[in-house]
């Protein structure tokens, strides 16, 4: 079996994804699995070749120019079925790339947000990690906020707006009274990215028009959403598959930040990152919490994986009020940076028993969802009434 590893695309956290490519790579290769990088360019061009698979290609000067001299290959859609067939550009022939499994290590639009899994369903090829429809849901911050309120999941309050509101003079009106009542500090953020880009607290309306406006950048839909005062960020990772039977939360990780939140710098630049495990100090686990708060957390992180229809591994984050012993829900990550494999570490799950566990559950599922009927035989078409409307003038 050979397992394609999926990174790279067109988002602003390509580089993130890179990171998290080469670590499940390198973890595939260490367990003994064939794997092959299947990276996607930030022009959208598919590239495969196995230097693509070492860090140190991305690290070295002027990559970007070197990567000039990989091939592109295209996707044969025709040929993809329960396989995706890569074939070559070049003049010359050559044996095409033939993936078994995907697993992607996307982050961010075009691949995390369910248009890749999108796409692994069309050509029935199995793949690891969380499928199109929850990817998508908890890709947007929004729909994620409404579905916790559907269900009394506790999330600090918000307003939410599109472009198109925002240009409305009226509506914006209407928009910044709703955000005062929820009283400052809040927090700006693009509705469908991760990694904290484009995220801003703000402490009054000057910086608030700016920070949407930066924001504006990024998305089209915004959250804005009200300061949790005394906070703790909190985050459980959760792995398995409820349509199987089984789900496990991980231990609790507390994060410490320099800046005013859990900052990109923080989660990955300062002192190599603290969501690559690397930035010892940054990272808490277990989190310094009571017994029965950590296991009510871990239980709706557990509650959200289900409640979301999440399969494989997903990371829920949550925001702790120190002073009025409160939790809220923030937000679901269905491809988290690394797979949190320090966490899941801490949690008794070393990286080669996670990637394993991720590949079976893809497997499990490919085989439930081959086993439902998807076709239906109909008399419909020889029974619609082609006498106007559905027949083309002329005919």
């Amino acid at each position: 079996m050979n397992i394609g590893v999926f990174f790279g695309s067109r988002s602003p956290e390509h580089d993130i994804s890179i990171i998290t490519g080469q670590l499940i790579l390198k973890g595939l290769r260490d367990a003994g699995y064939q794997a092959t990088p299947v990276y996607l360019d930030k022009k959208g061009d598919w590239r495969i070749d196995p230097v693509l698979g070492d860090i140190a290609f991305f690290q070295q000067p002027h990559w970007e120019e070197q990567l000039k001299k990989i091939g592109i290959f295209s996707l044969d859609l025709e040929a993809s079925k329960k396989q995706l067939i890569f074939r070559s550009r070049r003049l010359l022939p050559a044996k095409p790339i033939i993936i078994d499994l995907a697993f992607p290590a996307f982050h961010g639009q075009n691949g995390e947000d369910g248009t890749i899994q999108g796409l692994f369903e069309l050509a029935n090829v199995p793949y690891a990690g969380c499928d199109m429809p929850s990817s998508a849901l908890a890709m947007d911050k929004v729909l994620t906020k409404l579905l916790y309120e559907r269900f009394s999941i506790p999330t600090a309050s918000f307003v939410y707006f599109s472009k198109i509101e925002w240009q409305d003079k009226g509506n914006q009106k209407s928009f910044l009274k709703e955000i005062k009542k929820l009283g400052w500090p809040v927090f700006v953020k693009p509705a469908r990215l991760g990694s904290s880009i484009g995220i801003a607290k703000v402490n009054d309306l000057e910086e608030l028009l700016f920070a949407i406006e930066v924001a504006l950048h990024y998305d089209e839909k915004i959250l804005v959403e009200t300061g949790i005062g005394n906070m703790m960020d909190i985050t459980c990772a959760v792995l398995g598959d409820p349509a199987a039977g089984g789900i496990k939360p991980s231990l609790l990780q507390e994060s410490a930040f320099t800046k005013q939140f859990f900052s990109y710098e923080d989660k990955y630049l300062k002192d190599g990152g603290a969501q690559l495990g690397k930035a010892r100090e940054s990272i808490i686990i277990p989190a310094r919490l009571d017994k029965k708060t950590t296991e009510k957390i871990r239980q709706t992180a557990a509650d959200i994986f289900r409640i979301f229809g999440c399969a494989g591994t997903a990371r829920v984050d949550f925001l702790y009020d120190q002073k009025a012993k409160k939790f809220y829900a923030n937000e679901v990550n269905t491809l988290p940076g690394t797979l949190y494999h320090h966490l899941w570490k801490a949690s008794g799950i070393d990286f080669s028993e996670l990637l394993k566990s991720l590949i079976d559950i893809g497997l499990a599922r490919h085989i439930r969802n081959n086993r439902r009927i998807s076709v239906f035989q109909s008399d419909v078409l020889k029974k619609a009434d082609w006498s106007n409307k559905l027949r083309p003038k002329g005919l």
